[in-house]
Formats: structure tokens, C-alpha cells, sequence
């Protein structure tokens, strides 16, 4: 049955005209699992070390003598990092393999995972960030070319999905697991915990992982499924730089850059680093329990990402339905942290984060379905690079800028802001909630039946 699904029932021939092994069939096509998994874990630890300051925000101030406008810093340098590595990340994974290039770039965000455990200050911790913002940054886009040679054309979009609810997974262990790591054996261990992980992530990687099933001499996607290599040399190739320069010429390509922009500082400004202290100097909660509070963006990551490419594949047929709903949800829920910025129950905390995470995260993997879909399939990598800049500028913009905004406050004699700072924070996120909603009436449609 598992062959006649995959269409390569008895007598079929694979490309150069050899009996296919059906034994080698079956091996491929379980090994990929193994092959996704360990992808999976590694882009976990992207979105751990993503929005792992959140939590120990106020031990880093206290430990590191820092105002809030230099942990915004601290944070965003990550994403100034990331963003400015995008388009090398499509570059490497072409070049060197993406196999490589996933594991180069775990042990640079490995080491800087020690490092910043050990640093006596700030210079030190901000050279560890840069150091893991680097290193983390081409994970993704490798990925998802493994994944393009590992599974079928008509599984992409499912698996990207699934891919970024393992992000989800790293939310959880950024603020739920960090809280308690944090909590019993201090942030530095924690670090040095999250550094050894990332290690034999690598290892894993070198060990099992391989970049197609040819490196294993098993048969490909495409000749399992008794067709032509998708690709081949030579055919309907588009030069690197005639690329780059057909995705910023295309209109539709911009308000969908513009709404990652906005969007994803929305989320890295205030669920990435700010809501933690907002949670604990608002509410007085503990680390602990804010990082429960927090987990709520993981578990909608994990339900919400494979959900939300569902509803616009089958039920609404539309990429911009989508967006539309979703970004007018979150402008929704911002108004209503605007009226009511404090003395809130701590259930409508969790669903209120809960909902927030649907509609500014896992949406995401909607904005690139349709970036990838602006464009001929040959490319992909380029297209989704190149878009891939505008979250993470956004949020290298917004972690400092709404630092600056609590900084204009004073602070208690316990070192407390004031809820009245993070109320102007809420304003310029409902703001930006708001540009967000007008880019996506003007995003064109991409889905077809």
C-alpha cells in the first residue's frame, strides 16, 4: 500500500531505466522522518535562543547593570544579525550544502550560547549575541531546501508548517523552561545547559542528516513518484543576481515585506522581550509564572502554524482571507490591552497571549507560502530569503525603540516601571497592528485550486 500511494507500485523504472528497489523505496522514505526531526529540533533552538532574554530579562539588568534601552539592544542585535544573513543563507546552502551550512552555523550559536553564559558584562554578552544571531540564522532557509528534496512538491506546504510549530516548541523552552531553568540554577547554567544541546543538535546532523536521498544512494522524490527531476541543469535556472532584482521589482512583493515587518516587530517587541517585564512589574509575577503566562506563544505556535495552512488551503481557499482575519484579530486584542492594560485575570493573560501568537506568529508561515508562490518555483530561496530580512529588522527595530519608550519613565526604588510606560508601548504596538491590517488589502491573491 505504501508504494502503490507513493506511485511506484511492481514494475516501475526509475530514472536511468534501473528495476527501482522497493527496499531502498521503503528506507527513504522512513529515513526522511529521522532526517525532518532532527531539522526540527535545530529550529527549535533557533526560537529558543530567539526569545530567550524575555524571562531573565530583569536578572540580566540587575547582573549586568543595564537600563532597559541596553537590553533592548542586547536583544535586537540578534536580529540585526539574522536579518543581514537571509540572502547568504540561500548563497551557502547552494554552495557549501545546506546540510553544512546548518551545522556551521549551530556551532557559531553554540559557542556564543557559552560565551554569553560567561560574560562579566555587557560588551562581552552583546559580542555573544551577535555570535548567536549569526550562528542561528541559516537554519531555516537550509531547511527547507532539505525538505524540498526529502518530501513531495504537494507536502511543502504542510511540512513548513509543521516546521514552524517545532519553532513553537523552542517558544516553550524559552519562556515556560528557561523560567524554571532560570529559577533553580540561575540564567548562566542555563545558558551553558541550552549551549551543550545545541552541540549535539550538531552532531546529530553530521551524523544522520544528508543533504538528498542520492547521498545515501536512494531514489528521489521525483523518481518514486515516476517523473522527471524537477530542476534539472540547465532548466528554467534563474541567475542569483536576475532574481534578487525580479523580487524587488515585483509590487506584490511589498505589502507583504511591509506586514512582516510591522507584524513580526509586534511580536519579537513585546512577546520576544517586553512582555515578561510587563507581566511581572504589572501583575507582580514571578519569573515562573510569567514564563507560564509566555509558554501560551509556543502552544499556539504548535497548534496554530499546521491549523492556519489548513483554513486558507480548504476552508477559506484564500492566502489573503487569511492574513485579513488574523491581523484584524490582533488589532483586536491590542485595543483591548489598551483599555484594559492592568488588573486583568490571569486566565484572560493565558488566552489573551494564546490568541495573540495565532495572529502575529503562526501566521507567518502564510506570508511565506505567498512570497513563494509570487514567484516561479526556481525561486524559491531567493524569494523567501530576501522577505525572510523584514521580521527580523522589525524586530531588531522595535526591541530598542520600545526599551527607549520605558526608559522615559522613572522607576521605582525596586526598579519597576510604571504602568503608564507600558501603556504608550501598547499604544505604538496597536499602531503598528494597524499599518499591518492596510498591507493586507492590498496583498495580491496567490492561491489557486
Amino acid at each position: 500500500m505504501l508504494f502503490r500511494a507513493a506511485g511506484v507500485g511492481g514494475g516501475r523504472k526509475c530514472r536511468k531505466g534501473q528495476d527501482m528497489d522497493e527496499r531502498l523505496v521503503r528506507k527513504m522514505l522512513s529515513f526522511r522522518w529521522l532526517v525532518f526531526g532532527i531539522l526540527a529540533v535545530g529550529y527549535a533552538l533557533v526560537y529558543f535562543h530567539r526569545l530567550s532574554l524575555s524571562v531573565v530579562a530583569n536578572d540580566l539588568a540587575r547582573d549586568f547593570d543595564a537600563t532597559n534601552t541596553m537590553l533592548g539592544v542586547l536583544s535586537s542585535v540578534y536580529f540585526y544579525c539574522y536579518a543581514a544573513m537571509q540572502f547568504p543563507a540561500g548563497l551557502l546552502s547552494d554552495s557549501i550544502g545546506p546540510r553544512r551550512t546548518v551545522m556551521y552555523s549551530l556551532l557559531v550559536g553554540a559557542a556564543g550560547s557559552f560565551l554569553f553564559a560567561l560574560a562579566p558584562g555587557m560588551n562581552v554578552a552583546l559580542a555573544a549575541r551577535v555570535m548567536v544571531g549569526l550562528g542561528v540564522s541559516m537554519v531555516f532557509i537550509p531547511a527547507l531546501k532539505m525538505v524540498s528534496q526529502w518530501f513531495r512538491a504537494r507536502e511543502f506546504a504542510l511540512m513548513s508548517g509543521i516546521l514552524q510549530a517545532a519553532g513553537g516548541v523552542g517558544i516553550l523552552g524559552a519562556t515556560w523552561l528557561l523560567g524554571l531553568l532560570a529559577t533553580w540554577f540561575g540564567w548562566r547554567l542555563s545558558f551553558h545547559i541550552i549551549g551543550v544541546c545545541t552541540v549535539l543538535t550538531v552532531a546529530a546532523v553530521w551524523l544522520l542528516v544528508r543533504d538528498k536521498p542520492a547521498d545515501k544512494g536512494w531514489p528521489s522524490i521525483a523518481e518514486i513518484e515516476g517523473r522527471a527531476e524537477q530542476a534539472s541543469p540547465g532548466q528554467g535556472k534563474i541567475g542569483l543576481w536576475q532574481g534578487a532584482r525580479r523580487v524587488v521589482s515585483e509590487g506584490a512583493f511589498w505589502p507583504v515585506a511591509v506586514w512582516f515587518f510591522f507584524d513580526c516587530g509586534v511580536f519579537f517587541g513585546f512577546g520576544g522581550l517586553w512582555a515578561g517585564p510587563y507581566l511581572m512589574h504589572t501583575y507582580g509575577l514571578s519569573k515562573g509564572q510569567a514564563g507560564a503566562i509566555l509558554s501560551m506563544i509556543a502552544w499556539a505556535m504548535i497548534l496554530g502554524s499546521p491549523l492556519l495552512g489548513v483554513l486558507s488551503q480548504r476552508v477559506f481557499q484564500s492566502r489573503k482571507k487569511t492574513f485579513i482575519l488574523c491581523t484584524s484579530a490582533l488589532v483586536v486584542l491590542l485595543l483591548f490591552l489598551n483599555i484594559f492594560p492592568a488588573g486583568l485575570p490571569h486566565i484572560v493573560l493565558y488566552l489573551w497571549f494564546f490568541l495573540f501568537s495565532v495572529s502575529s506568529s503562526a501566521i507567518v508561515i502564510m506570508a511565506f507560502t505567498m512570497t513563494k508562490e509570487l514567484f516561479p518555483v526556481e525561486m524559491a530561496g531567493t524569494s523567501v530569503g530576501m522577505v525572510n530580512f523584514f521580521p527580523f529588522f522589525g524586530g531588531a527595530v522595535f526591541m530598542p525603540v520600545l526599551g527607549r519608550v520605558l526608559d522615559a519613565y522613572p522607576k521605582s526604588v525596586a526598579g519597576v516601571y510604571p504602568v503608564a510606560s507600558y501603556r504608550m508601548v501598547l499604544v505604538i504596538l496597536l499602531l503598528a497592528s494597524l499599518i499591518s491590517l492596510a498591507c493586507t488589502f492590498v496583498m495580491k491573491e496567490t492561491y489557486r485550486k
